[in-house]
């Protein structure tokens, strides 16, 4: 607003469309989750479906003492602990710090959190902004090293996916929430790896690709999801809600899971 050569304009911005509806639609869509995601990781209940093992995303994986029977498919590693610590505590802080340093989130709360700024061409409201230099910004830098954590939790899920083919009454089953849960399995997979972190992984520093075509193939097929990085992050926010409401549905009882096999 002070700069040297500027008009005197008195107006935070001459545009005169609606710019304040996309940091405003973010805001609240990735609010939706956040609220739901806080309520259901600390609420200990309608967690896990014991007749075809299916296991909530937001209790995955389940270590503890304090978890429902036979929901630790690797096994009770801890004792009970209090309420104030979330089941899957082993995974959702990596997880939130995975999300919360993306690229792709960043540019989301940066615009429609801190007003950083809200749209183009439109002044924010801080005086000073210091960068990635210094706490808690410096922490995104830590990025590609929660990228490598994600990847292992994605290969939780997905072991979580097998075991849920179980029929009620043992043996292979095979129902509408094995469904549900395989393809959040896979939006999930899709999210972690067009994570420009695995670009750079795959293909980063390479001088010769010529000299390394098993990189250069796997760097091909990660930049084209790469491009699609920003929808498979939001995908990925309401296919976890799904998978978490159904499962929470089933196991409560208000609904039947409905079975193809057994």
């Amino acid at each position: 607003m002070g700069a040297p050569g500027r008009a005197a304009i008195a107006a935070r911005t001459l545009r005169g469309d609606r710019w304040w509806l996309q940091p405003a639609a973010t805001f609240v869509g990735l609010m939706i989750f956040v609220v739901y995601a806080t309520v259901r990781s600390f609420v200990r209940s309608a967690y896990w479906v014991d007749s075809y093992h299916y296991l909530s995303p937001f209790y995955s994986p389940c270590l503890s003492a304090s978890c429902a029977p036979g929901s630790s498919h690797l096994g009770v590693h801890f004792g009970t602990v209090p309420m104030w610590i979330p089941l899957a505590f082993m995974s959702l802080p990596f997880l939130l710090c995975f999300r919360l340093t993306c690229y792709y989130y960043r540019k989301a709360y940066y615009r429609s959190f801190w007003l950083s700024p809200p749209a183009c061409a439109v002044a924010e409201p801080h005086r000073t902004y210091g960068g990635e230099s210094r706490l808690p910004l410096i922490v995104q830098n830590a990025h590609r090293y929660f990228f490598y954590i994600a990847v292992i939790i994605s290969g939780i899920n997905t072991y979580d996916a097998v075991v849920s083919f179980h029929g009620s009454t043992g043996g292979f089953g095979f129902g509408l929430g094995n469904i549900i849960i395989v393809a959040n399995v896979i939006l999930l997979w899709l999210y972690t790896l067009s994570c420009h972190s695995c670009r750079h992984v795959t293909g980063g520093r390479l001088k010769h690709f010529s000299k390394h075509p098993v990189r250069y193939r796997v760097w091909t097929w990660v930049s084209v999801i790469n491009t699609r990085h920003m929808m498979f992050a939001w995908i990925t926010l309401y296919t976890l809600i799904l998978t978490d409401l159904y499962i929470m549905l089933v196991a409560s009882g208000t609904i039947s899971d409905p079975r193809f096999v057994n």
